[in-house]
């Protein structure tokens, strides 16, 4: 039978809604829900939904359980914690030789060529743990020399030389050869538990022991510009170094303040989402004023801007003739330029007219629903604390995930390489043994004069070893399914309170003990499987954008434009999939927690109810989420301010009380931030509201008509709008 378009016959006005805001039902926009007189809000009687995908959610749990377990028997952290000699022995390890020897030292550090190399452990020249870094220059030449006459000579230098090297008097080929000890030692300081040099700026020039130019063993002369070279960047790390340290001093003096001011921004969050019920037509009557204010004072302008520059000479040159220019001045010295720009206004601020000349009824109804938003909240006040629940489970999936991470990077045994300063040296990067290393014909070759056979990474050659890989990107898939159920948890234990308090037909008498409570046992009882299908859904995608991110990364340095051109469409499609999926999960949840149906169903349903009211769907979200956005930013602005003259001492009743900083603006942004943080927290349960509130009246419109047959359960308000009283 062919579908029929459903319109209710006792209210002219409930007609003329539809009529605007859905489009005629048909097989793309599926059939409207028919009255049933036994539905008051969520369904009660419940089955199980998509238990396959339960099933399968439970076992990935136990299996990234036992992923964590046997990361945790394979890898050990202190890998990434500390810095590991040549020969795979971690520096300051207790129970040790190392034991007293906390810092890594590089024998040659002109062989290393930036900060990257020297963190990862692949500068190609022999590291040793030491106890202290050098504080003064010397070759080992000048050692030989200076040993003659005191014994004291060498025993200093002795230290930085390997274990058990104890014949100053070895020829320096040889002890260069077989690398013994350093060429050179120059005055260092730890940094990351690594000697780095100690650089030291005199009268703007950089030195080292107020030295710009030095010899090695061999005789050559060297500066302190290929020091810098070699430790490229890391005089700037040392500087961050020194600003983080006076952070957390910072932090340590202002954390009661910046307390205080996350207090104050959740009193006021609080506040503000109380009265909204009473200022959100307040509010979005202004902006709009405002907005079209604005645009009238753009077009005044551009038009007073053009007809000053009616005699003046080369101002009628086209934009075309000028080209590209970097100074935008150039551009507003023609008129052409100004005509675009009334224009633009101008079409603009038609099209706003015309819409709120056209839409003006919907956005009552918006204003209405964000109204009644806030009375629901009132009413159930406990759903504002729920997002606590929600950081606590994203907290520890987090961790988990953080933890395992490293336990996988640092899985494995000590891995040796070949490292040569010929890049030509056939055997470069090939796996060695350190204990056979000198006996084999790599150390004798032409090519591969001056290898070593040093620490490189840790891995293993067995099949656990070799899906290391896999079993990160295993890590992250799992995590972002977990993040993503977590949340989905919260929107469907929201959308499901808010909905019981929308179907009671006496509100606030009508709302069901402890709905928050109900809601949340509902979602895990029946509705896991749903929620980790729309969650898994979402992980595949997300994983997927971050595949892509990797591979453009790579692709960064590679000349080929289609490659890239490709890359960017995949990235943007991806984008786009997204945020459809994220969208479609969203109102699916609700319709989930209402109608207790599975994932697919619910999806289906939610994607036609939202088709059949389009329009109200557009202009609802945009208002809903200008508004929201503007509380946002006033909260955090309004506290950002306070924040901004308590810190820089400019209240007078209290600036003896706020210490001194050494930078004010890190307590200030970490107020501002944390302020918006909280406001969108609140903010977040609020928008939940809304957009369950509105499928719940989409819903209503279609399965009632406001008769004494088929009442609406809608507020008072929205009945004013539509024109309609309650029979």
């Amino acid at each position: 039978m062919a579908p029929h378009r459903y319109i209710p016959s006792s209210s002219a006005a409930v007609q003329g809604e539809r009529a605007a805001g859905a489009a005629t039902p048909g097989p793309y926009y599926g059939e409207p829900h028919k009255f049933d007189p036994s539905f008051r809000g969520p369904v009660r009687r419940r089955n199980c939904t998509d238990v396959l995908c339960c099933l399968i959610f439970i076992i990935v749990i136990l299996s990234y359980v036992a992923l964590g377990i046997v990361a945790w028997l394979h890898g050990d952290p202190r890998k990434v914690l500390y810095p590991t000699d040549s020969y795979g022995q971690f520096c300051g390890q207790k129970g040790t030789s190392n034991a007293k020897k906390p810092i890594l030292f590089y024998f040659n550090i002109l062989k290393c060529t930036n900060p990257t190399i020297l963190i990862n452990l692949q500068c190609p020249t022999t590291q040793m743990c030491v106890s202290q870094c050098p504080d003064k220059f010397a070759t080992y030449t000048e050692m030989q020399l200076q040993h003659k006459l005191n014994k004291s000579y060498w025993q200093y230098y002795k230290q930085f030389c390997k274990p058990g090297f104890n014949n100053p008097d070895k020829p320096v080929s040889q002890v260069l050869r077989d690398e013994d000890c350093p060429s050179m030692i120059i005055p260092s300081r730890p940094f990351l538990q690594r000697c780095l040099p100690d650089f030291i700026t005199l009268n703007g020039t950089v030195t080292v022991a107020n030295r710009t130019r030095f010899k090695d063993a061999l005789e050559m002369p060297r500066s302190v510009a290929e020091l810098q070279h070699a430790a490229k960047g890391i005089t700037g790390l040392m500087d961050t170094k020194e600003m983080g340290m006076k952070i957390m001093e910072d932090y340590s003096k202002s954390w009661a303040w910046i307390l205080i001011g996350l207090l104050i921004s959740l009193a006021v969050s609080l506040v503000f989402i109380l009265l909204l019920r009473f200022t959100a037509g307040l509010l979005l009557w202004t902006t709009i004023i405002t907005v079209i204010l604005l645009l009238a004072y753009g077009m005044w302008y551009c038009s007073v801007e053009w007809s000053q520059l009616k005699h003046r000479p080369g101002s009628e040159v086209a934009i075309v003739e000028v080209g590209l220019q970097t100074d935008l001045q150039v551009y507003l010295q023609l008129r052409q330029t100004w005509i675009i720009l009334l224009v633009s206004l101008g079409v603009t601020e038609a099209s706003f007219l015309a819409m709120l000349i056209f839409l003006r009824r919907r956005v009552q109804v918006a204003i209405a629903l964000l109204r009644e938003a806030s009375k629901a909240i009132g009413h159930i006040m406990s759903t504002l604390f729920f997002p606590v629940v929600t950081f606590l489970l994203l907290t520890i999936c987090i961790s988990y995930w953080a933890v395992t991470a490293v336990y996988l990077a640092s899985s494995g045994e000590a891995i040796y390489k070949v490292m040569s300063p010929d890049v030509s040296c056939p055997y470069a990067n090939s796996t060695c043994s350190p204990e056979t290393f000198n006996r084999t014909n790599i150390s004798r070759s032409a090519l591969c004069l001056g290898s070593q056979c040093l620490f490189a990474f840790y891995g293993g050659e067995t099949s656990y070893h070799h899906y290391l890989f896999l079993l990160q990107l295993s890590n992250l898939l799992v995590f972002l399914w977990l993040v993503n159920f977590s949340l989905a948890l919260e929107q469907c234990t929201l959308a499901g309170t808010f909905a019981s308090y929308y179907w009671a037909k006496r509100k606030p008498q009508d709302i069901p003990p402890c709905p928050l409570f109900s809601s949340f046992s509902r979602a895990i009882r029946y509705h896991t499987g749903s929620l980790a299908f729309g969650a898994l859904i979402l992980s595949v995608v997300q994983l997927l954008r971050i595949i892509l991110e990797y591979m453009e990364q790579k692709l960064k340095g590679v000349d080929n434009s289609l490659s890239r051109f490709i890359m960017c469409c995949l990235r943007c499609c991806f984008w786009c999939l997204e945020k459809f999926i994220r969208y479609m999960n969203h109102n699916a949840y609700i319709m989930v927690a209402v109608y207790g149906k599975n994932f697919c169903t619910s999806a289906r349903e939610a994607f036609f109810l939202l088709m059949r009211n389009v329009v109200r769907v557009a202009v609802l979200d945009r208002v809903t989420d200008f508004l929201l956005f503007l509380g946002k930013v006033l909260i955090a602005g309004g506290v950002g301010l306070f924040a901004f003259f308590l810190f820089t001492r400019k209240i007078p009743v209290i600036q003896d009380e706020v210490p001194n900083l050494n930078y004010y603006w890190i307590p200030l942004l970490t107020v501002v931030i944390g302020a918006y943080l909280i406001a969108h927290g609140f903010f977040s349960v609020y928008a939940m509201c809304v957009d369950t509130l509105f499928l719940c009246f989409c819903d209503d419109l279609e399965r009632n008509d406001g008769s004494s047959e088929k009442p609406f359960l809608m507020s008072p308000e929205l009945h004013r709008i539509l024109g309609k009283s309650s029979q």
